[in-house]
């Protein structure tokens, strides 16, 4: 497998995958580097899979293609599992995308087992690519009290910058000392944890006037606060440390949660990556 560093997708011969690729061109063409399609076809596959993989690959670059952008394409077929030719490949690269929903042989099948087993193992930022035809929102990011947050928070910045999108910064705070019904309370509570996050979010400001970037507060989960504002949401940017998360997020449907969320996830790197390479100018 190439070891140059990329923005890497996975190709699995989906429309949701394909999306992947769409969505993933602009990660790659802001950065300067290349982008590289890699089906990944285990080593007894018959060579009627192997020609459906070369298909696949082939759909997906015509699809790249029709985007007209200035991208460095590349495509491979790897023989090995999926999950560790990504593993592999998220050594090297820039950022790792995958679709939402992906093919098996007995059809389609949700990636919620592939994403949670990337989360904890690759090695550069995972985003996890829905089907596209989503209404236009904005990006969100959790950030906390943990310094290793600041790499959410950045993540967050360069990709509203990228996408054109409003950018809301959320963070929560406990509520199990506060009578959730005390409007009052509820409200001071937020007040005071936004107050906090404002202050945080003064150099960012400051650095681009331009960007629409609001704190936002809320009591308890973070899981609640995107289940309330779904149809409003384009992209989620995750810190690694809330990897858990995923399964939350792209997983089999939960009480309390609607069975298809409908957003991007973009989960960040592990802190020990982040480099001064990486900062924006």
């Amino acid at each position: 497998m190439a070891t140059s560093a990329a923005v890497v997708v996975g190709i699995d011969g989906s429309d949701s995958a394909i999306d992947a690729a769409v969505w993933a061109v602009d990660e790659a063409v802001s950065r300067d580097i290349p982008l590289r399609l890699v089906f990944a076809l285990s080593p007894n596959e018959s060579a009627h899979q192997l020609a459906a993989a070369e298909n696949a690959v082939r759909a997906a670059c015509a699809r790249v293609d029709a985007t007209d952008r200035p991208v460095k394409l590349e495509a491979e077929i790897v023989r090995d599992p999926a999950v560790r030719a990504l593993e592999d490949a998220s050594r090297q690269a820039q950022m790792l995308c995958v679709g939402s929903v992906g093919l098996t042989h007995g059809g389609l099948t949700r990636m919620g087992s592939t994403a949670a087993a990337l989360a904890t193992s690759a090695q550069c930022p995972l985003a996890i690519i829905h089907p596209a035809g989503r209404e236009p929102g904005f990006v969100v990011v959790e950030v906390g009290e943990d310094p290793a947050t600041d790499v959410a928070l950045r993540r967050g910045v360069e990709e509203a910058l990228l996408r054109r999108c409003a950018l809301r910064v959320v963070t929560t705070w406990p509520s199990r000392y506060t009578d959730i019904h005390d409007a009052g309370a509820v409200a001071d509570g937020n007040r005071l944890a936004r107050r906090r996050l404002d202050r945080r979010l003064i150099t960012w400001r400051v650095r681009f006037p331009g960007l629409d970037i609001q704190a936002v507060a809320v009591p308890g989960s973070f899981v609640n606060y995107l289940a309330r504002h779904v149809r409003s949401i384009r992209l989620v940017v995750v810190p690694h440390e809330r990897a858990d998360a995923i399964a939350e997020l792209v997983g089999p449907p939960q009480q309390g949660m609607p069975g298809d969320l409908g957003f991007d996830v973009l989960l960040c790197e592990p802190h020990c990556r982040t480099s001064s390479s990486e900062q924006l100018g």
